[in-house]
């Protein structure tokens, strides 16, 4: 029986002059580490090699820059480096869509410590050279310590800056990846079938009913991204205003509505939601702006949104969530450091708890959670089919992010490690008064 105690829990494969006495190969650490139990082929340049020879995934580790990444990278994140430095190369699946190799590794992957003395072995055989963490790739945002240059998390500077990390790559590179929707939040499948384009314009459907917007009604809209509900609302007849910390969204979206002809129903201005200053709408929207906010500023963030309504205004908040209540709400690793720079994500109890404290009704709330996987899928198709151009737009490394990025989420909402939420509520007037609400949903699901 093999056990730790022994060099290897199996005998990797080896190419060339045998290591040095008592030292592991880079396929050998990791057979101990993962216990001997690799579901895919890994290759390391130092020529050795383990997991089955056939196996139609594979990881090929092939610079040491790689190994100092993946030794001093915490949780996912040096995997990340090295996969988008290009130091870590993966076979078998699309970089614009690593999903099955993510999905083989979270499932079949898991590594365990082993004793003292064979950590202490693992260590000597890494080197002290591989131990130092060196520069990231110039993708990665600094730490959230060192961030505090750019001001308070959540200050209106800060946010601005998150906001251009994640949303000014390049408006062609999101056409390409969202399809003619240009709609970067989770999608509504009125059908397994159902196109990407057809999902998207049903999600906007669903909030429009949701807070029984009609002709003349006017709407806030805040992180309105490329406008997509604004101009769905507005070619309904109500007066609708976005808003954008993305000066690029900004733009686009103003074109869209020109184009549309719906200059005078429809405006999208670059600017932090907390600038607004009318008051009176009918509804206000927010999809997928809460993940930005921070949960500590959940009260004011509620409260002012709160204030723009006119009683028995409805509310409708969309936004990704935890799936309990009890988990810490800063994001970490890969996520923080390339996607969304101070993203917070809590359980969508949290959200209900602080919209009903500042006084506002919760009426409905449900959870879309499988559809934001499958709007994850469908971008990922996108991303791949346009590859090439991707690449030459936002060069290789971006392109890889994203790809890693959204397979990564696509199994995260498959497993229920995130859920996206949807929170109905009414601003009641002084007495406690809806106006003339229904006294059951009235939206088609």
């Amino acid at each position: 029986m093999t056990t730790f105690e022994e060099r290897s829990p199996v005998k990797a494969e080896t190419a060339g002059k045998p290591s040095a006495e008592g030292k592991l190969a880079l396929a050998e650490i990791l057979e101990i580490l993962a216990g001997g139990r690799l579901p895919l082929r890994f290759t390391a340049y130092d020529g050795s090699a383990a997991g089955p020879p056939d196996a139609p995934l594979g990881l090929e580790l092939k610079t040491p820059r790689g190994t100092t990444y993946l030794a001093t990278g915490r949780g996912d994140l040096g995997l990340a480096r090295a996969y988008i430095a290009g130091d870590l190369e993966v076979h078998g699946v699309h970089p614009g869509d690593p999903y099955e190799l993510l999905t083989a590794l979270a499932g079949e992957l898991v590594f365990k410590l082993p004793p003292p003395r064979v950590t202490a072995n693992i260590i000597r055989s890494i080197g002290a050279v591989h131990l130092r963490p060196i520069a990231p790739p110039p993708e990665e945002a600094p730490p959230r310590w060192r961030r505090v240059a750019g001001g308070l998390r959540h200050s209106k500077t800060r946010d601005a800056e998150a906001i251009r990390h994640h949303y000014d790559v390049s408006n062609t590179f999101y056409e390409w990846v969202l399809g003619p929707s240009m709609a970067y939040t989770c999608a509504c499948y009125p059908r397994p079938d159902a196109s990407l384009d057809e999902a998207q314009e049903n999600k906007y459907r669903l909030v429009f009913e949701k807070l029984r917007l009609k002709p003349g009604d006017r709407l806030l809209d805040v992180g309105c991204g490329w406008g997509g509900m604004v101009r769905y609302a507005a070619r309904r007849g109500v007066t609708a205003t976005g808003v954008t910390l993305s000066e690029q969204q900004a733009a686009w979206a103003q074109r869209a509505i020109a184009e549309e002809g719906l200059t005078d129903l429809a405006q999208v201005r670059y600017g932090d939601y907390r600038d607004i200053a009318e008051t009176g709408f009918d509804a206000v929207s927010s999809i997928g702006l809460l993940e930005h906010i921070g949960v500590r500023n959940y009260p004011s963030y509620f409260g002012f949104l709160q204030s723009r309504l006119r009683p028995a205004g409805l509310l409708l908040n969309h936004c990704i969530t935890r799936p309990d209540n009890r988990s810490e709400a800063s994001t970490r690793g890969f996520i923080d450091r390339y996607v969304f720079p101070d993203g917070e994500l809590t359980g969508s109890g949290r959200i209900i708890t602080a919209a009903q404290d500042v006084g506002l009704e919760v009426l409905h709330e449900e959870n879309l959670r499988q559809h934001y996987a499958m709007t994850l899928r469908d971008w990922g198709a996108n991303l791949v089919e346009h590859w090439d151009e991707a690449v030459a737009e936002v060069g290789l490394h971006t392109a890889k992010v994203w790809g890693l990025y959204m397979a990564g989420s696509r199994l995260a909402f498959e497993t229920g490690g995130i859920q996206l939420h949807q929170v109905l509520a009414v601003k009641p007037d002084d007495a406690g008064g809806v106006g003339d609400l229904p006294l059951r949903p009235w939206w088609t699901p």
